[in-house]
């Protein structure tokens, strides 16, 4: 039987093919979950609505996690069409190029009012309105992606570190909040993935994908898929007493020292 047979997911910020949030809905699909997706304007919509369907998505509808109103009409919808969801995953980052270049210390202001609002402040925002369509008697799991560059200095990384060390706050914190409905809530630390959006916006990031071959206890890179099956597994009734916590699938590059 399928592990995630009858359980509804909203999948944020799928872009390409390419993707770790493509790697998730494929796994969650696989398990059994009906999915619904979001884009953000007619050129990613182009990409995102032929990968959706190729998964039976019932629902894929604009959103802009940075506009309240588009948030709550998204999930609108989403009541609309199904009622209620069991997951929230939540793939969404950006920062300007010219911010994840040079030094920190020169990001600009609105730089970084940007990198944390749409990176940080947009799964509080979604997970606000994903408490409401989720049954309090099952709950349900909210999934956020991040990256090491949040706990230590990874150059090139610079504000959107900053952004995901928010992001792992939230984390906590609305794991607090919602835990009384049974709602869990996790991070995902990925290692370096050859992303369209990684390998275009970070400078050096053959470095990064470097350094886990050469540091990384296990000697490898990790795939859009390793993400997906954890992902795939947190959302399982096997994890029902796991929330709060920033789970990292990156070859054990996390434990070692310099």
């Amino acid at each position: 039987m399928s592990t995630l047979a009858g359980k509804k997911a909203v999948i944020l910020g799928l872009a390409n093919d390419r993707s770790i949030a493509w790697g998730i809905a494929q796994a969650l699909r696989a398990a059994g979950a009906e999915l619904a997706f979001n884009y953000l304007g007619e050129s990613l919509e182009r990409r995102v609505r032929p990968l959706a369907e190729s998964l039976g998505a019932s629902i894929i509808e604009p959103c802009d996690v940075s506009s309240d109103e588009q948030i709550a009409s998204f999930f609108g919808k989403v009541k609309e069409k199904w009622g209620g969801i069991d997951i929230l995953i939540h793939s969404v980052a950006f920062a300007n190029k010219t911010d994840l270049s040079g030094r920190f210390v020169d990001t600009t202001r609105d730089g970084f009012r940007l990198a944390l609002d749409v990176s940080a402040f947009s799964l509080v925002a979604t997970a606000r309105e994903a408490e409401k369509l989720m049954d309090p008697a099952k709950g349900g799991t909210v999934i956020t992606l991040t990256y090491y560059g949040s706990e230590k200095v990874m150059p090139g990384y610079n504000v959107m570190g900053v952004a995901k060390a928010a992001l792992e706050a939230s984390v906590r914190y609305l794991a607090h909040d919602l835990g009384p409905k049974k709602i869990r809530v996790h991070a995902i630390s990925a290692g370096p993935i050859k992303t369209l959006a990684a390998a275009g916006g970070i400078s050096n990031f053959r470095d990064f994908l470097g350094q886990i071959e050469q540091r990384a206890p296990l000697h490898e890179n990790v795939s859009p898929e390793d993400v997906g099956s954890l992902a795939a597994y947190l959302c399982q009734d096997g994890a029902r007493h796991m929330t709060g916590n920033v789970l990292y699938v990156d070859s054990g590059f996390n434990i070692m020292g310099a």
